[in-house]
């Protein structure tokens, strides 16, 4: 699919004018891949490469245009399960246009830009710009899912909690991975800034992005780092929660050990027998009660012992 957009008022807007100096060129069919190699020349390769999720970034100047492939985060939905995955942007800037290929087109030219949109040039930044704050989003939202997550582990004997907790840590490893390549490209396009027919405030403001994406990626570590040292002790908690439970299941049963004995010994005639001066309501009654007091004395003695040896391991 083929968007236009032209430069209107020093803004960017949609337009029906295929002469227009940026197109974006969504997942391209066999229709949009003949129009960019055969009206901009851009090698096939380079249009494989921008909606491949495993290409590696990088920069490489053509003869009549500059070739850049940039990592970008996809679109999260709720079927990837916390697994927040990583797509390729395909930008082959020329000297009056800018084409961009790539899987999604959404929120491109979204990033606020402290400059007016008027050439090809502030647009590529744009989309830089917009690449770097969606990033950001979403480290934002996976620390929040994180956090919610961890509050779930504390009191849950299930794996799946902690199973989305490995697939946040995984999709940290993804960003930082791409954060960085990202860095390279920008380093180079600011390297090759006067090659690029770029402006002084173009360039200051490329400088900008680079520290913004600086701090992106040492923000993606920090996350990373903070996940990753916890698993273990969180994957430990999991394993405490269902060992209480346990105990606390075997303490029941415990219990009801000499109170089967008992109902078997009260279910023959013996204890009527026994009891046969007493009204049967006030011999079972008295039974009843019987029971619950040893149920009751055979816990608070277990209790107790795990208490004990509860202690001495602290005291140790």
């Amino acid at each position: 699919m083929q968007k236009y957009y032209e430069f209107r008022d020093r803004k960017l807007v949609e337009s029906a004018d295929t002469n227009s100096p940026v197109l974006v060129c969504t997942s391209p069919d066999s229709d949009d891949m003949a129009l960019l190699t055969n009206r901009f020349n851009i090698d096939p390769h380079n249009i494989q490469s921008a909606v491949d999720p495993d290409e590696l970034t990088r920069v490489e100047f053509e003869p009549d245009h500059t070739v850049m492939i940039l990592k970008r985060p996809k679109n999260y939905s709720s079927q990837d399960n916390f697994l927040f995955k990583v797509a390729s942007l395909g930008m082959f800037f020329f000297k009056d246009r800018l084409v961009i290929i790539t899987t999604e087109d959404t929120g491109l030219f979204d990033a606020k830009h402290p400059m007016a949109l008027e050439s090809p040039s502030d647009a590529l930044l744009r989309v830089i710009a917009g690449v770097i704050m969606h990033f950001i989003g979403h480290l934002k939202v996976i620390n929040m899912i994180s956090d919610e997550l961890e509050h779930k582990v504390n009191t849950s004997m299930e794996n799946r909690y902690l199973l989305g907790m490995f697939s946040l840590e995984k999709s940290l490893v993804y960003y930082l991975s791409a954060t960085h390549y990202n860095a390279a490209v920008i380093d180079k396009i600011r390297a090759n800034s006067s090659r690029m027919g770029f402006s002084q405030d173009t360039i200051e403001y490329l400088d900008d992005l680079a520290i913004e994406n600086s701090q992106c990626a040492k923000q993606a570590e920090i996350y990373s780092n903070i996940l990753a040292s916890l698993m273990d002790a969180r994957a430990s908690l999991v394993n405490n929660n269902l060992n209480i439970l346990l105990k606390q299941l075997t303490i029941i049963s415990i219990v009801f050990l000499p109170l089967n004995l008992i109902a078997s010994i009260g279910g023959m005639s013996e204890y009527s027998f026994m009891t046969k001066s007493l009204p049967w309501q006030v011999s079972y009654a008295l039974f009843m009660a019987g029971m619950v007091i040893i149920g009751f004395l055979t816990y608070m003695l277990l209790n107790k012992s795990g208490n004990k040896g509860l202690k001495q391991d602290e005291s140790a």
